[in-house]
């Protein structure tokens, strides 16, 4: 059930002249098991149609893992070739990226997946490999690069802070030289352009909810600086080449989001918690836990990635969840619902503590979106509940 109580059996919409919608189990079965599939879904399979195109085995007297190809692919639409899209996606192993390559995929689209593999994984679109409407490219951003398409996303760079406060400096290059790059690519091709900006460019806010026409509270030289106003000047950049030369543009700030194939190492909250409840670890707060956000579903942003490229609104959007949590209060939560899996799956429950240290330099006490913009121009809101969503990721783990 969604968020108004009604059956979730597809994710998606058809706006714009674009159909994105696809079927909820379609999905689910390119990351998700049979077992945790059945048991989330409350519906029964007689047989796994996950058709992985790599599957690994572990073996642990020797620490090795075995991997093996299969040859069927998941069914994909069949589209003529007016309606047939060739689509680049930079980024496209990573977390987010990913899901947004088996929804174009699932619809029927040519899709070329541009990744350096820092932080993603070939492991998260090794299904799709050697099928005909996709492929894979080893590319560097910061790089020219030089092919035909049709729309581009782009959401190559590092998005948590382990990974950007790594190597700052090339944080920073990826924001606005990869930008460089595919807006020149895009002026070149006539593609339409979609960047996946984020809310960290409205810095530790001082308007609560943030709207678009907010332009943030951000510390220019902090350690978070490199990704927050990397993410502005590429915003900047992309407005540039929209007034300068008429490439067609789309920004949409993404809030908090989470789900299946997010790392479970890259130090956000959402991973942290539902890690550490599965380990039966204390859990983490940095603070006191007073601090809110607000989560998205992964299917949720997707949703609104696809209706926002295929509209004519090219002003910056908020894509996000407007439940606002303190962080406090979405760790119980999260204990509770790692618990009831655990239970589900007959699992010994161990008593968890939840443990406070010293907050992160920068780190924001409100964030929450204001979706008026994406629900007037888009039809676009949040149908998955957070709930829900911290269940099929504790799944994912598990599996």
């Amino acid at each position: 059930m969604d968020r108004t109580g009604n059956p979730l059996t597809t994710v998606g919409l058809n706006s714009f002249g674009f159909d994105s919608t696809v079927n909820v189990e379609d999905l689910r079965a390119l990351y998700l098991r049979p077992r945790h599939r059945q048991m989330s879904s409350q519906t029964s399979t007689e047989q796994d149609p996950m058709p992985s195109q790599l599957r690994s085995t572990y073996d642990s007297t020797s620490n090795s893992v075995s991997y093996t190809t299969v040859s069927k692919f998941p069914p994909v639409k069949l589209l003529t070739p007016h309606k047939k899209k060739q689509i680049l996606v930079t980024g496209g192993a990573g977390f987010v990226g990913s899901h947004l390559v088996d929804r174009l995929m699932l619809l029927g689209h040519d899709v070329i997946v541009v990744d350096n593999f820092f932080t993603g994984s070939k492991t998260t679109v090794s299904h799709w490999v050697g099928h005909p409407n996709f492929e894979l490219i080893r590319h560097d951003v910061t790089e020219p690069l030089n092919i035909e398409c049709d729309q581009i996303y782009h959401l190559a760079c590092p998005a948590s802070p382990p990974h950007y406060q790594f190597d700052a400096i090339k944080t920073l290059k990826t924001a606005f030289m990869g930008t460089l790059n595919l807006l020149g690519l895009a002026k070149r091709t006539k593609a339409r352009f979609l960047i996946t900006s984020t809310s960290e460019i409205y810095g530790d806010p001082q308007v609560h909810p943030q709207p678009e026409d907010y332009w943030g509270n951000v510390n220019p030289i902090g350690i978070r600086a490199c990704y927050d106003e990397g993410k502005r000047v590429s915003e900047t950049l992309t407005y540039s080449y929209q007034r300068q030369e008429n490439v067609e543009v789309r920004v949409a700030r993404i809030f908090n989001t989470f789900g299946p194939r997010m790392n479970p190492q890259d130090g956000r909250v959402v991973s942290n918690f539902v890690m550490q409840a599965l380990k039966g670890e204390d859990m983490t707060i940095y603070g006191d836990g007073k601090q809110t956000r607000s989560f998205q579903y992964i299917h949720d942003l997707i949703d609104g990635l696809i209706a926002l490229m295929n509209s004519d609104e090219s002003r910056p959007v908020n894509l996000g969840n407007t439940d606002e949590f303190m962080v406090g209060d979405f760790a119980e939560m999260v204990r509770e619902v790692v618990k009831e899996v655990k239970e589900q799956d007959g699992e010994e429950i161990k008593p968890l503590n939840i443990v406070y240290k010293p907050i992160p330099s920068d780190d924001p006490q409100r964030r929450r979106p204001d979706n008026s913009r994406a629900k007037e121009v888009l039809g676009w809101h949040p149908r998955w509940t957070v709930r829900m969503g911290v269940e099929e990721m504790a799944r994912y783990y598990k599996a």
